[in-house]
């Protein structure tokens, strides 16, 4: 098994942990975050349905990705922004934050602290 194989597996195995506690209600669905070596994507999820609210990513034109030019924290922070104002349009204020195995460091704090800044509570 190759390193990038193993530590795929190790998120996996980090995130099957936290998703047994984390659930995403109507109330307060679950915001989700997924982070790969160029870009990042987050999703608001209604568990209780199993749909997806709403979604942004760093390779969405409204994420200004094309002006960013692969700065990935400011892309970041850009996709928190974004969640957000998607969120609040459709009368989400709350939600439930799924790092999705990763550290909270760098760019999934950058998008979590941005997606507060623009009015989410989590």
């Amino acid at each position: 098994m190759g390193k990038t194989k193993a530590v795929r597996k190790a998120r996996m195995r980090r995130h099957a942990r936290v998703r047994k506690r984390v659930q995403g209600t109507l109330e307060r669905p679950r915001l989700t975050v997924f982070r790969s070596l160029k870009n990042i994507c987050a999703q608001i999820v209604d568990d209780s349905r199993g749909r997806t609210v709403c979604s942004a990513s760093s390779l969405s034109k409204e994420a200004g990705s094309e002006r960013l030019n692969g700065h990935k924290i400011d892309m970041s922070r850009e996709v928190g922004r974004s969640i957000a104002e998607k969120a609040l349009k459709k009368g989400i204020k709350k939600v439930v934050f799924d790092k999705g195995g990763y550290k909270y460091h760098g760019r999934v704090k950058a998008l979590a602290e941005a997606a507060r800044k623009a009015g989410l509570e989590f």
